[in-house]
Formats: C-alpha cells, structure tokens, sequence
C-alpha cells in the first residue's frame, strides 16, 4: 500500500501533469475515497501549492496558471540511466507501486530539455524486454520491512510456506536481501533450523519485527551462499557429468545456482541433484563442448 507521503507525491505528480484533474480520476489511481482525495488536496494547499478547484460532484482541481514546481536537471547520461532503471523496475515487476515508477517516469520527461525528452520517449518505446522472469509475487511491505529490520539487525517473526507447501513459523536474524533469477530471498539465521537458510519473499504469508537484535557475520557473501543453496536442494536424481572444458570455460555457460563445479585432469565435473532430467539434456545438447554423464543410468 501506498504511505501518505507517496499518496501525496502523486497527487501533485497528477496535477503537475495534466491541465485538470477530476476527484474521481486521482481516486482511482491512488486508491483512495474522493473524501480522502479532498483531504490531500487542503493538505496541498497548506503547502503553499495553489490548487484550484471546481464545485460539485463531478468537479476537477488544477494547478494555478503558471505554477511551476523547481525543474530538476539530468545530463544526457543521467537522463538514460534515470529512463532505463525506472523501465527495468516496471518491465521486470519489481516490488514497487506500479503508479509511482509510471509517475516518475512522467516526472523524469518533463524536467527534461527538448532534445532529452525524445531521448528518453525513443527508450521507452524501442527497448525491449525479455520478461518471462516470474513476477514478485509479494507486497512492497514485505521488502521495505525486511530493509528496516536488516540496516537495524532487528529480528524478525515470519509466517512461512515451505517448499513441501506447509505452513511454518520462523524467528529470523536476516542478514541481506537477494535478487537471483527472477526470485527474492531473504538470506540469514534461522532459529528453528539452527542454521543459515534462505526464505524466498513470495512465500512470506506475516512479518512482524521484534525486539531483540543480532550481530551479523562480517564479511557473509549473500550471493554466494543463494547460489550454493540452490544448487544444493535436494531431489531424485544425483546428476554427475564431465565436462570437457576448462573451469573458467565453465563458470562463463554454466549459472553458480544451476551446480557444483570442480576441475579434474579430464575435465569439470558437475555436480546437482533435480527432480526432472529432461530440462538438464535440453540444456546439455546447447553447450558447445563434449559432456559425458556418469550418473544416473537414466
């Protein structure tokens, strides 16, 4: 959910962009009443923006005529990266409001000079992306609350979905927030296991912080430990397979979260235990160098 200062933001963002606005327009989009609407809009006005407003049910709010907010200014490489990482976060669902990366986006265009605008308008309609990354899957609050709790190394309660489907409750030390192949972790101690775990965000039901802290580890490689725990998870078939290669060779085709990888005298053995082989072959037959499977017989 939006907190009252995004809600506010956009309200304002909406003006600014538009000649006038209806009640029932801006309601809409920050999902809010028109009652509420009216309040942020006084709120406004007690700012010192002049906001106008018709009367009546269906009446609209505008700026004052030549108001305007203090413009910001972007190099032209600013300006790129502003576009490319607001289009990153929308296209690729990250865990923000969508209607606030859209009205920043806005924002972004508008404080621009003329020949920026059609830099930043040619980006968004000519680059595409691949998105068949599954989507988030969580509330913002999920990853701002864990954000609080991690900078304040604040314990956190969690209401959790294992991967067998069961429902579970954690006491967490969480030590770091990880984005890896389309999921979010949260990466730290669990009391229950006595051990470090990674909790995927999407499977997050509650989080409630607590009292109590904890210190955590100096020099814990987040992205590390996600990847070996990937590669680590349990299943039916214990896949070892030579590969014919070099290791530095390896590590450029093969993701650290698919498998294990270790030189020999013949090769780069891998190493991974799956539930299902024919992904594993498809991804075989694309390398381009010689494998040979030892294990399993199938």
């Amino acid at each position: 959910m939006y907190s009252q200062t995004a809600r506010l933001l956009i309200v304002l963002e909406l003006l600014q962009s538009h000649d006038e606005i209806s009640g029932a327009e801006i309601a809409k989009k920050i999902e809010v009443s028109r009652r509420t609407v009216r309040r942020y809009i006084v709120m406004l006005q007690d700012m010192g923006i002049p906001i106008e407003a018709d009367q009546g049910r269906h009446g609209a709010y505008r700026l004052q005529r030549g108001y305007e907010m203090p413009p910001l200014l972007f190099t032209e490489s600013e300006a790129t990266a502003m576009t490319l990482g607001l289009l990153t976060m929308q296209k690729f669902h990250f865990p923000v409001e969508m209607a606030a990366v859209e009205g920043a986006l806005a924002k972004v265009k508008r404080s621009l000079p003329e020949k920026l605008i059609h830099q930043a308008q040619s980006i968004q309609e000519n680059v595409i992306f691949n998105t068949s990354l599954p989507q988030s899957g969580f509330k913002t609050g999920v990853i701002e609350s864990l954000s609080t709790a991690i900078q304040q190394h604040q314990q956190v309660r969690l209401a959790y979905i294992s991967r067998a489907g069961d429902n579970t409750e954690r006491v967490f030390d969480p030590y770091g927030i990880v984005f890896n192949e389309g999921y979010w972790y949260a990466v730290g101690y669990c009391h229950l296991r006595q051990d470090l775990r990674l909790f995927r965000l999407d499977r997050i039901v509650a989080l409630e912080k607590s009292n109590a802290t904890f210190d955590r580890p100096k020099s814990f490689d987040l992205l590390n430990y996600v990847h070996n725990s990937i590669a680590s998870i349990p299943g039916p078939y214990q896949v070892e397979i030579v590969l014919k290669t070099s290791i530095d060779h390896a590590r450029q085709v093969i993701p650290p979260d698919l498998g294990t990888l270790h030189p020999t005298n013949g090769g780069v053995v891998f190493r991974r235990e799956i539930d299902y082989l024919e992904w594993l072959a498809y991804f075989l037959l694309n390398l381009n160098f010689p494998v040979i499977i030892a294990q399993p017989a199938e």
